[in-house]
């Protein structure tokens, strides 16, 4: 039986990488490179790559000029920037509260609330469907029940909510689903972080006389802000590539009036429904350029400040 040939000390690590660079060239950079290529063309992917024609920056001309796009960035913006805020805003103290309240029960606390994030998407769908619901939904029937108490008849509506078919719902329909799956994430982020922070602070700040609401304005916040930087970039870029929450709850048009159609959404209907894959190319590398712009400010916003004498 013959031996395989010895593999040469310089030439082996090349050999065991090489799987993970051919996926990566065929999945990761040769998208990237066609769709880059793909910005600056007009194709039909019906007509094969023949029908290509080169139309140099038109594609991002007329999207820079469509309606459509612009409203689909302000949608994507109001969602990101709503549920995003929401998230850390509740994320930070709900942490805290679980990394001083529990000791023992502390995974399983965790492993509740990170659940949704791991939930199935169609699981998620058909939920909260059920809970929007117009007229058998949960919210619409909580809101009718506490409008029979007396003094807050004024919350309850005079009719069902249509969440998933008015203008004025949608948005915060797609908020609420969002918020629901993305907390524990964060949670999970700001509870590991906390974990770093040596007791020894909190004690001596005890013993100098602070109380729990000092020690977190002044230990906990400054010690956590790395990984709010982190967290919130996360955020910034998940939300302004919303797609997967709007997309299962409505539909691919982004429901009545399109207010809660994202970017997102718009590429793919631009590319799919349109088959203008040319300006859905274009879409996405402005979406980039976007998301880059708003990375670096929330860099710039937690950038440290040097202070002069």
């Amino acid at each position: 039986m013959k031996r395989l040939p010895r593999l040469s000390p310089e030439l082996a690590p090349y050999v065991f990488l090489s799987p993970f660079v051919i996926l990566f060239a065929v999945f990761g950079i040769f998208p990237l490179v066609f769709s880059f290529y793909l910005a600056f063309q007009t194709w039909e992917p019906t007509g094969g790559l023949a029908a290509m024609q080169f139309v140099g920056l038109d594609n991002f001309v007329f999207t820079l000029q469509d309606e459509w796009f612009w409203k689909s960035m302000r949608n994507t913006l109001w969602l990101a920037l709503a549920t995003g805020l929401a998230q850390h805003l509740v994320a930070i103290p709900l942490a805290y509260f679980i990394h001083t309240s529990y000791k023992r029960t502390r995974n399983a606390v965790v492993g509740i609330y990170f659940l949704p994030y791991i939930t199935s998407s169609v699981a998620i769908a058909m939920m909260f469907s059920t809970l929007f619901s117009t007229d058998y939904g949960l919210i619409n029937q909580a809101l009718h029940g506490i409008g029979q108490i007396p003094g807050l008849g004024w919350l309850a509506p005079a009719q069902p909510i249509d969440w998933r078919n008015t203008a004025e719902t949608i948005k915060p329909a797609v908020a609420t689903v969002v918020f629901w799956r993305y907390l524990g994430f964060n949670v999970v982020l700001y509870l590991a972080a906390l974990q770093t922070i040596s007791a020894d602070i909190y004690e001596a700040a005890t013993m100098d006389g602070a109380g729990r609401w000092q020690q977190f304005w002044h230990i906990t916040l400054p010690s956590l802000k790395p990984m709010m930087y982190f967290g919130i970039t996360l955020s910034v870029i998940g939300g302004l590539q919303l797609f997967e929450e709007p997309f299962m709850l409505i539909d691919h048009r982004g429901g009545t009036d399109q207010a809660g159609l994202t970017t997102a959404m718009y590429m793919y209907r631009t590319a799919f429904d349109f088959n203008d894959f040319g300006t859905a190319s274009a879409m996405s590398w402005l979406l980039f350029v976007f998301v880059a712009v708003l990375t670096w400010m929330t860099n710039q916003a937690f950038k440290e400040r040097r202070v002069t004498a």
